[in-house]
């Protein structure tokens, strides 16, 4: 199902679109994360052709992978990358699952795919290159980019992967944290340029920014 707001919706821009979605009460119900996707994890998928939809995003307890413990069933993903020296959101993923990472690699791709074994549970024996080869079908974005993934937040309603901008004039207003009294704002350099620092944590979106983020996958949502 579509949102709701129809024609209001088609031509306008981001913010005013995001005012709507708070007027309408679009967004709110469930709590919205971004989480970081390096410059190289998006040209590989580029180059692997992988446009989705989106199918899982994984979390490791490296910075570079930010950790996705926070998350939860019922909550929205958003990946993100910083490129060009903008902030783009690349998908939407309602999250209708969460597990251990080496569980899903395992039973998606066949393989461990460099993801920790929970303790005290017997896994399959593979080396290290053979472990990280997936004998199953798959998209290129199912596949952990880091090692030592740790969970998987998945779903069967993700959006296509493509690059969506943030307006810049937005940016500074964007809010991550919960509750309202411990929100804070993205960092920028001098230029006025986001610092990769500041995403290196999967963050909670405030329902304001959140429909910001909402407002760019209009007419994606089912």
């Amino acid at each position: 199902m579509r949102n709701q707001g129809g024609a209001a919706f088609e031509s306008a821009p981001p913010l005013l679109c995001a005012a709507l979605f708070m007027e309408r009460g679009i967004g709110k119900a469930m709590p919205g994360y971004i989480v970081y996707w390096p410059q190289d994890r998006v040209k590989a998928l580029e180059k692997a052709g992988d446009t989705g939809p989106i199918r899982v995003v994984f979390g490791s307890i490296h910075a570079r992978m930010p950790s996705i413990a926070s998350v939860k069933e019922g909550d929205i993903v958003y990946p993100v990358a910083l490129m060009e020296k903008k902030l783009w959101a690349l998908a939407r993923l309602p999250v209708e699952t969460r597990e251990r990472a080496i569980d899903y690699c395992l039973r998606e791709l066949g393989r461990p795919c460099g993801a920790l074994e929970e303790e005290g549970k017997t896994y399959p024996d593979f080396d290290y290159n053979d472990g990280w080869t997936p004998s199953l079908p798959h998209l290129k974005h199912q596949v952990p980019f880091n090692c030592c993934s740790q969970w998987a937040v998945w779903g069967t309603k993700g959006s296509i992967i493509r690059p969506r901008p943030l307006p810049a004039d937005c940016l500074p207003s964007l809010r991550f944290g919960y509750p309202k009294s411990k929100e804070k704002g993205l960092k920028f350099d001098q230029n006025g340029n986001v610092l990769s620092s500041c995403l290196a944590v999967t963050r909670r979106l405030s329902p304001e920014s959140q429909a910001v983020f909402e407002s760019l996958f209009e007419g994606e949502i089912e």
